[in-house]
């Protein structure tokens, strides 16, 4: 398999009601929120200068890093949505 060509993970999560897909929904929206959170919060701690060049070096890998979470939440919310018959966005 070629690097870009990616690769698919299937996950099956048994759900017991349309309360429990909401409360799934729900808890991933709040993930993602808080990697967002995360990447603005680091993103202006780094436009700002703050820290020394190692320190913002850190920074940066970690900015990487939750922009990376989050967009394999956006993902899942979109495959969660598309699987349960709802708005893809």
């Amino acid at each position: 398999m070629k690097r870009d060509e990616g690769r698919r993970v299937w996950l099956e999560v048994q759900v017991e009601s349309d309360n429990d897909l909401a409360a799934l929904e729900g808890a991933l929206l709040t993930a993602r929120a808080a990697e967002l959170s995360q990447i603005r919060r680091r993103g202006d701690r780094l436009s700002f200068g703050y820290g020394s060049d190692s320190a913002r070096e850190t920074m940066n890998d970690e900015v990487d890093q939750a922009e990376r979470r989050w967009t394999m939440l956006d993902r899942l919310l979109e495959s969660l949505r598309t699987a349960s018959g709802g708005d893809a966005k």
